[in-house]
């Protein structure tokens, strides 16, 4: 029997185009017809869904948006202080230049920042500000990084290029066609492929790219990204909207000991409320003046007070420490069970954002399987998990029990071929696919 949640999103994908305005938050991509889609309150580590069922969140905190927990009461309490004091006027929010002031304390090779509120429009401020200082077009890219024309672009008139930087089967449709050959994608740690890039195009206008996500850099694989930078003259920009502080309060750079020319911040700062932010070298940020790039709610003081507070409390409960710990107890949880019960698995490595995939038959009806049977047993999951420091290790060893009598379950039906036989609704979608 279908619930609240469940029949909101069947109305909602006739009223919204893809029925959500995140991909990610898509019930297709979970378990069609069961996933709860749609929360009535959260707080911590749990969410309440339309018709009052508890869930514990362990998979990604709001798309890795709510590091500190969902409802943070510092946080929140900052955000009601200036609501009731009016977050909008026609003068400037102080805790514009005060967030400033924290981020570039932050980022000592950095000199002035802009700000935004999503990390998909910082990164296209970024673009914008890099192909302005440098007059150059073409920019290397390592990543995802949004959804506009500037980087969509990478698949006109080419095959599938992003297909190996998050996301599968994006059309490029409505992208101009005049920007293609604009973006040029290498994969993360193959130094070859970018070197291959400047070899043919040594007129870069930037270098974006993700520090990490799911790997560590091997080689002096970062290292030698910023000699190219420097040598050719191209703007490295790191995108920090996803790794963000999860590693280092202030950006996994500083934990890699590389520094770019600009870092992009978004979600992951201000435990979610809307903002984003463009910290960057003043000669290369100064370039904004040069072309347009302005929005009226960028100036709204919910964001930048949120942001605040966060960061705020993110350095005085050493927020890392505790991701990693977290993250690293998951991830034995993963290995040990996946063994105990002769499933076959792997897990990324960097712990505060994890992934795993099943190597047993049909890795969409496993993970399917999967997040069917979790939440049977009250839990949010699929293959991922964002740590937050409202995770404890009482969470940690509910998840774990859930998980050990699941992985059970799918061990015996991959071994009698009835996994697909289980299932009790569609099979999850793996990437981007039209809903109506």
């Amino acid at each position: 029997m279908k619930g609240k949640g469940q029949k909101l999103w069947e109305k909602a994908k006739k009223l919204i185009p893809g029925g959500s305005q995140l991909l990610s938050k898509r019930a297709e991509l979970f378990a069609p017809e069961q996933w709860p889609a749609y929360y009535s309150r959260a707080e911590g580590a749990y969410i309440w869904d339309l018709d009052g069922n508890k869930y514990l969140d362990m998979l990604n905190m709001g798309i890795g948006s709510c590091m500190l927990g969902y409802a943070d009461k510092d946080v929140n309490k900052a955000v009601i202080d200036v609501v009731n004091r009016g977050s909008m006027t026609t003068l400037n929010a102080p805790q514009e230049v005060e967030l400033a002031e924290l981020l570039l304390s932050l980022h000592p090779w950095a000199g002035m920042v802009r700000y935004a509120r999503t990390g998909g429009e910082s990164m296209a401020v970024a673009a914008r500000i890099a192909r302005a200082y440098t007059g150059r077009d073409t920019i290397a890219f390592c990543g995802y990084h949004g959804w506009a024309d500037w980087y969509l672009a990478t698949n006109l008139g080419t095959k599938d290029e992003l297909a190996d930087h998050l996301l599968a089967g994006l059309e490029p449709k409505g992208v101009p066609k005049g920007l293609a050959g604009t973006m040029l994608p290498f994969h993360y740690n193959k130094i070859e492929e970018l070197e291959a890039i400047v070899a043919k195009n040594p007129n870069l206008a930037a270098i974006c790219m993700e520090p990490m996500h799911g790997e560590y850099p091997r080689d002096g694989f970062l290292e030698k990204v910023r000699e190219i930078a420097t040598r050719i003259g191209a703007v490295l920009v790191f995108d920090e909207i996803t790794i963000g502080f999860r590693l280092a309060v202030g950006g996994s750079h500083l934990a890699l000991g590389i520094e770019p020319d600009m870092a992009i911040f978004g979600k992951g700062m201000s435990n979610g409320y809307a903002m984003a932010a463009i910290v960057g070298k003043s000669e290369i940020m100064q370039a904004a003046q040069d072309t347009f790039i302005s929005s009226t709610y960028w100036t709204e003081a919910i964001g930048p007070a949120a942001t605040v507070a966060a960061i705020t409390k993110m350095q005085k409960i050493r927020l890392p420490e505790h991701l990693a710990r977290i993250g690293g107890k998951i991830k034995e949880i993963w290995d040990t069970t996946s063994t105990r019960y002769n499933l076959t698995t792997t897990s990324s490595e960097v712990l505060p954002l994890l992934f795993f995939s099943f190597k047993d038959g049909d890795g969409a009806i496993m993970k399917t399987l999967f997040v069917q049977e979790m939440l049977k047993r009250g839990i949010l999951a699929t293959t991922q998990f964002y740590a937050s420091y409202a995770h404890t290790d009482k969470h940690v060893e509910e998840y774990a029990k859930a998980l050990d009598e699941v992985f059970s379950l799918m061990s015996t039906a991959v071994r009698e071929g009835k996994t697909k036989d289980l299932l009790e609704g569609s099979v999850a979608h793996s990437g981007f696919q039209r809903l109506n």
